[in-house]
């Protein structure tokens, strides 16, 4: 069936197909919509869930974790300062290997206050021990909802899984969307089993504390848990592309890089306007290529350094920064090239700040500056090269 939705409602249905037994509630713009669907979903019978109001994003991650120590699917749902505010608990979460699938609305962070969207929130959040995808359109963020669980609950990973979708660009903007049939989610996702949960016929020690002695082993047991991810992401997408037809690519998504001289490196909603510029530059006769990073963690290290190893310079186009630094998403992607030994000259460009637009233009500009040499950090639209 397909319906004309927004990524919010979108991911509100992949939610709605996964059965979640319990969903703990706290709205934040621009995440508000998918807590609003879903609590309609309850009321009118098409989901049975526990729908619990809390009272603040702190709340709403506890309550997810007690639900999900207790043995139930869990769900929840914030956004930049109630990320924030939840930080506390990500490690609670991930530690205790809880798979808990939590969306998050990618929003600026404070100060200035801003409610528009850039991935300075989820991305600061990268060492807390969870899986982080991000999505590129609806269909991919409704499909995310319903893969998230099969990947988290897998017993070789048992990690909460953070699905990030940009703010108002995917949040708000609307689009048609195939919705799965519910026989079709079942058979592609069923109820929720795991021994890692409160039990009174069989009890155990959960969310306990650990000396010296045997916390580097709980951590180390959480990095597997990571790890492990990779496998399992790439089975599940291979039984989801046979039950519904749908295909995606693994960690990461290439685009016209087999013989590109020039790459662009990014993620979320902005890759398709790289790809179209691509296209417009292959028209022109230069060799543009783009790499869209799905999945932040596990991070694609192998995969990126595959892709960018024959190319003649790679630019990072990201909408973070780690002040006093460079972006991220470049310390990353420069450290997998570093471990395998490929050296490419790479670029980043920092853009998209508290929403600010990103254009073709400035999209072709990168390319430009990528041929004839650029500021290794570069603010797009303050200064050097890229000034707008």
């Amino acid at each position: 069936m397909k319906k004309f939705l927004s990524g919010n409602e979108a991911f509100a249905e992949g939610i709605r197909l996964a059965r979640p037994e319990v969903i703990s509630a706290y709205p934040i713009t621009p995440q508000t919509i998918v807590v609003e669907r879903l609590s309609e979903m309850v009321e009118d019978g098409s989901l049975k869930a526990e729908y619990v109001h809390v009272e603040s994003e702190h709340s709403a991650l506890s309550c997810a974790i007690g639900a999900s120590a207790a043995g139930a699917r869990a769900f929840t749902a914030t956004s930049s300062q109630g990320l924030l505010y939840m930080a506390e608990c990500l490690y609670y979460a991930s530690g205790g290997r809880f798979p808990i699938v939590m969306m998050n609305a990618d929003r600026s962070t404070a100060l200035p206050w801003n409610i528009y969207g850039d991935q300075r929130d989820s991305l600061s959040q990268l060492d807390s021990g969870w899986i982080q995808a991000y999505a590129e359109n609806a269909q991919e963020a409704l499909d995310l909802a319903l893969m998230s669980y099969k990947i988290a609950e897998d017993k070789r990973v048992s990690t909460p899984f953070m699905a990030n979708l940009d703010g108002f660009v995917l949040t708000h903007t609307y689009e048609t969307v195939d919705i799965p049939e519910r026989e079709q989610a079942d058979r592609f996702l069923p109820p929720y089993e795991t021994d890692n949960r409160l039990d009174f016929d069989n009890p155990k020690n959960m969310a306990f504390s650990a000396g010296p002695d045997y916390n580097y082993i709980f951590k180390y047991k959480e990095h597997e848990g990571v790890l492990a991810a990779r496998q399992v992401i790439n089975e599940t997408e291979k039984e989801f592309s046979e039950i519904f037809g749908r295909s995606y690519t693994g960690l990461i998504e290439n685009y016209l890089t087999d013989d590109a001289d020039y790459i662009i490196v990014t993620l979320g909603s902005i890759a398709g306007l790289c790809r179209e510029t691509a296209d417009d530059l292959r028209s022109r006769g230069v060799k543009a290529g783009v790499l869209r990073i799905r999945y932040m963690r596990p991070f694609p290290n192998q995969e990126i350094a595959d892709t960018l190893k024959n190319a003649k310079v790679y630019a990072v186009l990201e909408k973070d920064v780690s002040f006093g630094n460079e972006g991220t998403v470049f310390t990353n992607v420069n450290s997998a090239l570093k471990k395998a030994d490929v050296n490419v000259k790479g670029y980043n460009y920092i853009g998209g700040l508290g929403g600010r637009n990103i254009s073709s233009a400035d999209i072709e500009k990168i390319f430009s500056n990528m041929e004839n040499g650029a500021e290794t950090v570069n603010f797009i639209g303050i200064g050097g090269e890229n000034n707008g």
